[in-house]
Parts: C-alpha cells; structure tokens; sequence
C-alpha cells in the first residue's frame, strides 16, 4: 500500500533546479526511508520550456503558470530559485500568503527583504528554509542555528564566494592579472558572463548578512556592510604576501564588539584580506567555501566544502525539503527559528565604523623613482601614528613608477586613511595608495 506523499512545486528551473529534480528522483527510495513517506516533486514553472535538462519529468506537469503553482493544492512546498528581487519577492509572499511552505536559495533576496519575508511566514504559521543561500552544499546555516545553538558566537571568519575564490588562487599560482584570471574562470564556468556580484563582494555581502543575523541576532541588510571587491589586487600582491607569510583571500568577517560606552557592537565587512599561510582558511584552495566559527563554549569550528554548483545546492534545497516535509506531515510550523533567534530578539546593533578597526596593514605606494621620496612617504606615516614592520621597494618593471610595499604594525585605520590622504596629494606619487588589510586571529 503506498503512502500519500508530500507534493513539491518548483519555480525556476534553471541549474539548481535541474539538480534538485535530479536529487529527488535519483534519491527518492533513500528520502523516503528516512521521512516514512514520500517525498515528490509535482509540478515545475519556468519560462523555459523546450530546453531538454537531462531530467525524468514523467508525472511531473510543467509549463510557465508559476501562479497556478502555488496555488495547486496538491503542491505543500514551494522551491523559489529563480533568483533576483522583484519577481522573487511576490512569489514568495503569494506562496506564504497561500500558506505553503517555502525553500529558497536566494541570498540576496533575504538580504535585502528577509525582514518582510519571515513576518509573513510567521503570520501565515509555515516557513521559510534557506540553506542553500550560505555555502552551497555546507549545512552551516543549520549548524549555526541547531547545532551551535547554545553558544554565544564570538566570531566568524568566511571564503563564501567560489568565484573569487578560484581568481585569487589563479593569480597567485600563475602570476597573471586579474583580467586574464576571470576570462578563464568564465571560460571554465567558475564566473557569469557579468560577475560583478562575484568580484565585488556582493555576493559575500548577501552570505554574511545573514550569518550574522543567525550568529549574533542583529538586524541589519547588507547596504550598510562595508563592502571591497578583488579588482585592484595585482600580481605584485600575491608576491608580498607570500614573502611576509600571508595568503590573499576575499574575507567576510562578523565579530562582537564592544563600544566605548560598554554597549554591544558587530564589526562585519567583505574585503580582500591578507592571513597567515598556515591558517586553514588560508589552504582553502580553487572554487571551494570554507567558513570558520568561534563559540564560546564549543571553540573553534570549521565548515568546509562546495559552495556552488548544480548537485551540492540542490543538495542543501532537498535537505530543506525534507525538513519542511516533517512539518507537512505533522501539520506545524516553526520548530526553529529561520534566523536562530526569536523574532522580537532581533535587534539592530551599531556596526563599528572601519575609521575605528586597528591592525597590521599592507599597502603598496607607486612613486617616482628618485632619493627622498620614500622617507617623505614614512615621515607623514609617523606623523599620524602609524609606524612600519617592513619596507620593499621594488626595482621599476618600466610601468608607471616604482612600487613601495609596506606592512604597518597594528595601526588605527582612520590614522591610516589620514596618512594616506596627505602621501597621495604628493606630486611623486603616481597612483591611489593600496591598501589590504591582514587577519591574524584565525
């Protein structure tokens, strides 16, 4: 006698949904051995419907009628990956306000209307599951909110973004230019044909936002985190750091602090970042994802795996479907809460301002070749309160000037930002000042 199955419908059916149709047929027999019942996938909308995706849709029906989807009463659970925010947000407010279930793995979408999109889901008593936003197929999110849930997180350190990822590993072990890195990484399918989200830290910026919702219970969007891309690194960079011991890696960092007042603050930013070479965020290599958590109770802890691609997505969306299946069945809602904390715990908290952050500093000064300059360059550092661990400067290739590399001692970065504002107005220095911070505490 079979058992009554709990219906699935998809909207977007694009890679990851082409992989999540794929996980649940594939694995159908293993899901239903761990719910007791079936878990199936019903109806699909795309605006695509004469692609061939490789996929067994026999008893699937499929056309554009995303509407008709959500309100198909034999559909419990709404899978949203069709990306973006407009579209996205009404059907996922029309899913909820129908009372379904919703998966999603749209980071930016939470990132920007997560506030909305829980109090709906919570007016209507279903909910929304979202592993797939942070990590790809790393269940971190459900590790922060389950598994880690009677910590106090001191900290998180993440390489959340595989594209630059892969970039930076390129340039560093070819010697290459950014530009000659990314074209190959849209040749390889590692980059979009528009990856400025990927290179500029957007990406990253939507993932931490809501790691640090669920790590901290703060409430904020990712518009006011601090936010630096990979485009200026050079190849020089690369050389530095391996000299003074670093690795350069697009970092998204989340910390408690405290304010000069006592009150609790979230130091949070998406930057370049050099750290030490024998870190093991700093051996996370190519398009993998690695993000590491501090606990006060647990310690250090470290999530470690794909963070895109067709199968380990669609692995962390099924993973959400059979979470959300159990509360089909047992008809509740709302066993977790989406962010970790209680809805009325989520507060806003004041982000400390980067002119506020202190440590070592690496910059690279691109100045005229001759006697002198270099000591103007350090006495300005000096006069702000900025004082040096080590000086290159490196021979002319025959560009424009002569590169100067420096690396601070712990420094205040507003000083930094002062000093750099008066070396730049010189008229021997050729270009903006670069500046990269260094992590040592991982």
């Amino acid at each position: 006698m079979s058992r009554p199955h709990v219906g699935v419908g998809l909207i977007g059916f694009g890679t990851i949904g082409t992989g999540v149709a794929r996980v649940l047929r594939q694995n159908a027999d293993v899901i239903e051995q761990r719910l007791g019942f079936p878990l199936r996938l019903v109806r699909i909308a795309d605006l695509d419907l004469e692609r061939d995706r490789g996929v067994d849709l026999s008893g699937v029906r499929f056309d554009s009628d995303a509407e008709g989807l959500i309100e198909d009463p034999e559909v419990s659970i709404v899978v949203e990956l069709i990306g973006g925010y407009d579209i996205a947000r009404r059907l996922t407010l029309r899913a909820l306000e129908c009372g379904k279930h919703v998966v999603t793995a749209n980071k930016a979408l939470l990132a920007l209307h997560g506030k909305e999109l829980f109090e709906a889901a919570r007016a209507a008593s279903v909910d929304i599951a979202f592993e797939a936003s942070v990590g790809g197929g790393i269940p971190v999110l459900r590790a922060i909110r389950e598994g880690l849930n009677a910590n106090r997180i001191e900290s998180l350190y993440g390489i959340m973004n595989g594209t630059t990822n892969y970039v930076l590993t390129e340039m560093e072990k070819t010697g290459e230019a950014f530009d000659i890195v990314l074209k190959r990484a849209q040749d390889l399918g590692y980059a979009e044909a528009d990856p400025t989200f990927d290179v500029d830290g957007v990406d990253a910026a939507h993932k931490l936002t809501l790691l640090a919702a669920m790590a901290f219970g703060v409430e904020f969007t990712f518009k006011e985190i601090p936010t630096e891309g990979i485009r200026g690194l050079l190849p020089l960079d690369f050389e530095a750091a391996k000299e003074f011991g670093y690795r350069i890696k697009l970092l998204g960092v989340a910390k408690r602090s405290e304010g000069p007042g006592g009150e609790e603050r979230i130091e949070a930013r998406v930057q370049p970042t050099m750290i030490p070479r024998d870190s093991l965020l700093a051996n996370v290599d190519g398009a993998m994802n690695a993000i590491a958590v501090q606990g006060d109770a647990v310690g250090p802890t470290l999530f470690y795996g794909a963070g895109a691609g067709e199968m380990p997505t669609a692995s962390a969306v099924v993973g959400d479907l059979i979470e959300l299946a159990r509360e089909v069945r047992r008809g509740t809602s709302g066993r977790v809460a989406p962010l970790s904390y209680l809805p009325d715990a989520l507060q806003p908290r004041p982000l400390v301002p980067l002119a506020e952050l202190e440590g070592r500093l690496y910059l690279v000064f691109t100045a005229e070749d001759r006697p002198g300059v270099l000591g103007q360059i350090t006495t300005i550092l000096g006069e702000h309160g900025v004082s040096l661990a080590s000086v290159i400067q490196q021979r002319s290739d025959g560009g424009i000037g002569v590169p100067v590399v420096v690396l601070t001692h712990p420094a205040v970065e507003g000083a930094v930002r002062a000093a750099l504002a008066e070396i730049d107005d010189m008229p021997e220095v050729l270009a903006p000042t670069r500046l990269v911070r260094i992590e040592e505490e991982l």
